[in-house]
């Protein structure tokens, strides 16, 4: 058994540059237990900084001379 050390990108894995592997194989890709929560750490945290809210903008109030809004 031989090991190939490569990325998942895009849902895919992308082995490092130079890596041929013989068409047809069988392969079966293990991921360490640390490396499993820091990719799942990771992809949580990039969600977050896409879908973060943006302020409020405040609108102005408009006053009639006796102090009293519209």
């Amino acid at each position: 058994m031989r090991a190939y050390r490569g990325r998942v990108h895009g849902g895919q894995v992308v082995l490092d540059e130079g890596v041929r592997l013989p068409e047809g194989a069988t392969v079966t890709v293990t991921i360490g237990e640390a490396e499993f929560i820091r990719a799942t750490l990771r992809a949580a945290l990039r969600r977050n900084t896409r879908r973060r809210s943006r302020g409020r903008m405040l609108r102005p109030i408009y006053l009639n001379a006796h102090g009293h809004g519209r």
